[in-house]
């Protein structure tokens, strides 16, 4: 009774300072986001939540947890207490939600405008103060403050990106694809495909945002930068580009600083594919790119010194896997593709990188991205 009582007590006291409990026996909230803005009728509605066990890799659908006009990215804050979302119209928005850990439903607190077109990618600050949002349409990225109800502010900053690269056809103008807190919370990088670069910006006190020392990183022309990720060391950082489907890996001096290391295909070069989703495992041996249009994830090791070498390219048995996450213990792999209307889980094998599906495929209309929490 006393070790009973002394848990419950420390787990209050996190609480108390907003710091997130471990799940009850692996038991888990997955939150996915879809498109509903891009068929002639719509099968989503917003956002589904489901129950995962990370010990079987097995998800129970809940059903819709918010509705919401096509929120293609979606995240959570440090507490797991709000679900923040990219509602991907032409008038673009960014909403908020309370989350219910009990019953994985969402209540809408607000929605503001997301400060440009088309907004494809939403991150909150490792502290929980601060959502940034990259607008792809007309290549723009906004940040803003988060009320002490989760709620969001109207935008604190808000910088139109200016230039172009090669392909006329892809890149006349900026498009911003990604607003990623670098691994010190100091930073924001925004991948824009249309420049051709890595933009950077300082996150001041009050959540400002203003150009980095460099402001940015460019990336061979005409390759259209879209995701990037950090290794756990935070001494890596890897570029998936969209229009050549490549990973661009770079040793990273933790200031913005970045020197290239490599440049490696993700899939075979075939018409119609291009690159999506980049992850890196946990345990930092592993990379993990979605490949469009081949539709499969490619798996690659990666050495002391951050290089990859290409290990292995498994089909997503769906079309388009648009994104792909891993489950907050990194034992199991989930691909969301967009255009087959379904969700598949993949094992990984904790020395290999490999993957191998478990048989779990979850349909769902439109699905794009995937987010945990602990559940209660």
């Amino acid at each position: 009774m006393i070790k009973t009582r002394t848990i419950q007590a420390f787990a209050a006291a996190l609480a108390v300072l907003g710091v997130a409990t471990p799940p009850a026996r692996g038991q888990y909230i997955a939150y996915v986001g879809t498109y509903t803005n891009q068929r002639p009728t719509p099968k989503s509605k917003g956002i589904y939540a489901y129950r995962f066990d990370a010990k079987t890799g097995k998800f129970t659908s809940i059903g819709l947890a918010g509705e919401t006009s096509s929120p293609s990215f979606v995240t959570v804050s440090p507490n797991h207490k709000f679900l923040y979302a990219a509602n991907e119209d032409n008038h673009g928005t960014v909403s908020a939600f309370a989350i219910d850990a009990a019953t994985g439903m969402l209540k809408l607190l607000n929605s503001v405008s997301s400060k440009g077109s088309g907004p494809c990618y939403v991150a909150v600050d490792k502290t929980g103060k601060f959502v940034f949002a990259a607008n792809y349409n007309n290549g723009s990225v906004a940040s803003f403050a988060v009320k002490a109800d989760g709620s969001l502010g109207e935008s604190i900053s808000a910088i139109q990106h200016e230039g172009s690269s090669v392909n006329r056809s892809r890149q006349a103008g900026p498009h911003a694809h990604e607003a990623a807190v670098s691994p010190d919370n100091k930073l924001v990088f925004v991948p824009d495909l249309g420049m051709d670069k890595l933009v950077e910006y300082q996150i001041g006190a009050n959540g400002d945002l203003t150009p980095n020392t460099p402001p940015f990183i460019a990336v061979p022309p005409g390759s259209g930068p879209r995701h990037i990720a950090f290794a756990p060391s935070g001494k890596f950082a890897y570029v998936m580009t969209e229009m050549t489907d490549s990973v661009l890996a770079f040793s990273y001096n933790g200031k913005g600083g970045m020197e290239a290391i490599q440049t490696i295909p993700s899939a075979p070069a075939a018409p119609g594919t291009s690159g999506a989703e980049i992850v890196v495992h946990p345990s930092g041996k592993f990379l993990y790119a979605s490949n469009r249009g081949h539709n499969s994830i490619s798996i690659f090791a990666i050495d002391s010194k951050g290089k990859l070498t290409a290990a292995g390219n498994v089909p997503t048995q769906g079309k388009t896997p648009r994104f792909f996450g891993l489950d907050p213990t990194g034992a199991y792999l989930i691909a969301a593709n967009q255009d087959s209307d379904n969700m598949v889980v993949f094992k990984i094998d904790q020395k290999t990188g490999g993957l191998t599906p478990t048989g779990d495929v979850i349909e769902l209309a439109s699905p794009v991205c995937i987010a945990f929490i602990p559940a209660k």
